[in-house]
């Protein structure tokens, strides 16, 4: 059986129940305030958010939500995510805590100025 691959943040959220819906929707709403140029974008079937490069990929899994802001994001947050369950470049935040927003809005911005600080791609 072929899984259909969303075409766009959109639809992705809508394979997700409403109470998954609300969490990923307020994710992309956090994204968005602290990146405001960032261009929304699915890439490896995942919501992702792209300025001079990918700054953040995001996704909905049965009982956490994955925030991919590549290995540099994690280790300069290193500290405040220690709470949680990690890999090289991902996090994992349990849908049965409250999601740290805050601590994504930082995370954000510090990838959209650390992408603003290399040369532009050709």
């Amino acid at each position: 059986m072929e899984v259909k691959k969303p075409k766009n943040i959109d639809e992705y959220i809508g394979t997700f129940p409403n109470d998954v819906q609300e969490i990923l929707e307020k994710i992309r709403a956090t994204i968005q305030k602290a990146a405001p140029d960032a261009k929304e974008k699915i890439s490896y079937s995942m919501p992702a958010f792209e300025q001079n490069g990918i700054v953040v990929y995001f996704a909905a899994f049965k009982n956490h939500i994955g925030l991919y802001a590549l290995p540099s994001g994690h280790e300069a947050f290193s500290e405040e995510l220690s709470k949680y369950k990690s890999g090289k470049g991902s996090v994992q935040f349990p849908l049965k805590d409250p999601m740290p927003y805050d601590l994504i809005t930082k995370i954000v911005k510090f990838r959209v100025k650390e992408n603003l600080e290399k040369p532009k791609k050709k």
